[in-house]
């Protein structure tokens, strides 16, 4: 053995064991309770009645022990009656009037249904396990031109951090050094890796899949996005829907009707109906047993739970089931445009030149010009250039800023003058190209002009792109039935090519964050739930005030919060699927209830009419109960 491997004790065996059975312990006990009562049965059969007892009490113990605690605690807690309660007492019951088979199998049964709730949870929470691992928790920190590895959680704002491939990113910054591609499928889910390199933001949890990389942290440990999905999911699992709620309220209730009621069976029929006190005690007990609310109480954790985990799973994350029952009941939906239905910045759409020059030549000292300005109308000219330009930009010989205008710059004793169309003359403008700016210009284009030795030579139209994905996505919510509406800052004329552009039903323009709130209360007024989508600051308020907030994952931390529902991979088609996920839960609970109120009533008639014995209320009782949990399980498919 080398002098390196890790020896571990019998402590720490016995620890880790416990670690792995710790999961299914309430599988374990309800199988042994099973057990023990078919050994208890087998003995009952074969005249061993005594023993038999002492194998029914094990199967109580075993099975009942987690319920029984569960229940006991609840009620101290809350001074109510639950559920639990209701079956511990029926289980007695049954055991008092020589029914231990009956008991156990009530016990078994209520055993193997609480494992499944079990299940659900776990498998909910195993979205937030397997996002914990994703973190690393050591850091390789250069300080003063020195390697260290430090605790992620000591990292600072600034710090920089050396990232090999193979490695996961520590924390959210920047890369100033070094071109890799990164997998960042644990972020956004895409399974094709991003090409990076210097200026390119990188989050935590992601991969680093090639190149060493130097990265500039922007973020402490605890404010990451990696950390926020992981706050987001834990949020969702411990809020409740309003049909949860209302279930929980109707519950205390419920249980001290049905205790009231068999009360009431143990004397009744004995004056009224003539049974004999055997009958009406036999008949009070399966009253307790079917009546008990178990499906009902059933009917909507584990269903909401899944669909919360199967969103998780695809990138749409849910802070509560509140909300994704709502996402259900949708009518209308108010977009941004920037960001959320375009990609945010603008983008080179059409080039025009003079006849007699040539296209690549001009676009190229165009963008040497450019290259020297932050404006984002200049960088998106530079990046044209790139893609369609072999050669490498230059330095212009004199170059001079216009604030509010352009830049002049000079170039082999040639007089150059890009940017607005009154910066270059408006006439000219207007005769270029047979009038094409115009056209261009309604069509929601922002228009850059090259002046040459005071002569008007090309014309660069640039635009703030629609995603591809947003047709897509603004077809699929129509075809919902959804009323569709964009809110944008943007003059008139270009929110309505936008709005063309996109297929949205309504826009507004010029709106400030106060005027789309205003909009979101007249859409309120008007449908009965309002949902907004939107990534920026100006945002929040919107998001906020509507019925459904919904963030693009990649926007900023204010609108990320402020949202009840986030896009991790800024997938607009997303929305659809969400909502169809919102309609399948809403569905399968609704099923649900149906289903364990009828099984109810069904078995009350039953037993009052004396059709019903005991074992057949126990099966149906505690059968739909599974029933209804197996249903919402349904939902973790996608």
């Amino acid at each position: 053995m080398s002098s390196g491997a890790k020896v571990l004790t019998k402590k720490e065996q016995n620890s880790s064991l416990l670690e792995k059975i710790k999961p299914h312990l309430e599988l374990i006990a309800a199988s042994l309770s099973g057990v023990f009562i078919a050994l208890g049965w087998i003995f009952d059969k074969y005249g061993f009645g005594t023993d038999s007892i002492i194998f029914y009490l094990l199967a109580f113990v075993i099975g009942g022990f987690a319920k029984a605690k569960e229940g006991i605690e609840a009620t101290y807690e809350n001074k109510e009656l639950n559920v639990e309660m209701l079956m511990i007492f029926a289980a007695v019951g049954s055991a008092i009037i020589g029914y231990w088979t009956e008991g156990a199998i009530l016990i078994f049964i209520f055993a193997v249904s609480g494992a499944l709730e079990t299940y659900t949870m776990n498998k909910s929470h195993k979205e937030i396990s397997s996002l914990m691992e994703l973190q690393p928790e050591e850091a390789l920190l250069i300080s003063n031109g020195y390697e260290k590895r430090v605790p992620v959680s000591e990292l600072r704002v600034g710090d920089h951090i050396l990232i090999k491939p193979g490695e996961r990113v520590p924390s959210d910054g920047m890369i100033i050094k070094g071109q890799t591609n990164i997998d960042e499928a644990a972020i956004t889910g895409e399974s094709m890796p991003v090409s990076k390199g210097e200026q390119a933001d990188v989050f935590a949890g992601t991969v680093n899949m090639t190149g060493s990389i130097t990265v500039q942290v922007t973020k402490e440990s605890s404010d990451t996005l990696f950390r926020k999905i992981i706050q987001l999911v834990q949020s969702a699992q411990s809020e409740k829907s309003p049909s949860q709620l209302f279930i929980e309220r109707f519950e205390g209730t419920y249980v001290k009707v049905v205790l009231l009621v068999v009360v009431v069976m143990f004397f009744l029929p004995h004056f009224l109906l003539g049974w004999s006190w055997h009958e009406s005690f036999y008949r009070a007990m399966i009253l307790l047993v079917v009546a008990s609310p178990c499906a009902l109480v059933a009917s909507i954790m584990p269903a909401s739970l899944s669909a919360i985990s199967n969103g998780a799973r695809h990138g749409i994350l849910v802070k509560g089931g509140v909300h994704l029952e709502n996402l259900g009941h949708l009518e209308a939906i108010a977009l941004d445009k920037t960001g959320t239905l375009t990609k945010g910045k603008p983008e080179v759409t059409e080039v025009l030149v003079k006849e007699g020059l040539k296209k690549e030549q001009l676009i190229w000292q165009a963008a040497s010009i450019e290259s020297h300005s932050n404006h984002p109308l200049a960088i998106a000219i530079v990046n044209y250039a790139k893609r369609n330009v072999t050669k490498e930009l230059f330095h212009p010989d004199s170059l001079e800023d216009i604030p509010g205008w352009g830049v002049k710059a000079e170039i082999n004793g040639e007089q150059w003058k890009i940017g607005k169309a009154a910066f270059v003359g408006k006439e000219d403008v207007d005769q270029f190209a047979d009038g094409k700016a115009k056209e261009l210009a309604i069509r929601g284009n922002t228009l850059v002009f090259i002046e040459i030795n005071g002569e008007l030579c090309a014309m660069i139209a640039l635009k703030d792109v629609v995603r591809e994905e947003t047709k897509l996505a603004i077809n699929h919510l129509k075809k919902q039935g959804i009323h569709t509406v964009m809110l944008t800052g943007d003059s008139e004329k270009t929110a309505r090519a936008i709005a063309a552009e996109s297929h949205v039903d309504e826009f507004f323009a010029e709106c400030l964050p106060e005027s789309k709130v205003e909009h979101l209360k007249q859409l309120k007024a008007k449908y009965k739930t309002v949902a907004m989508v939107g990534d920026g600051i100006n945002d929040a308020p919107a998001l906020a005030i509507a019925n459904i907030g919904i963030a693009m994952g990649g926007g900023t931390d204010v609108a990320l919060e402020t949202a009840d529902i986030v896009l991790m991979k800024n997938d607009l088609p997303r929305i659809a699927d969400a909502i169809n996920l919102s309609q399948r839960m809403n569905k399968i609970i609704k099923q649900n209830v149906i289903f364990s109120i009828s099984v109810i009533m069904l078995l009350i008639a039953s037993n009052f009419f004396q059709m019903l014995d005991l074992p057949f209320g126990v099966i149906g009782h505690e059968g739909s109960t599974i029933l209804v949990i197996l249903n919402s399980l349904r939902l973790l498919k996608s």
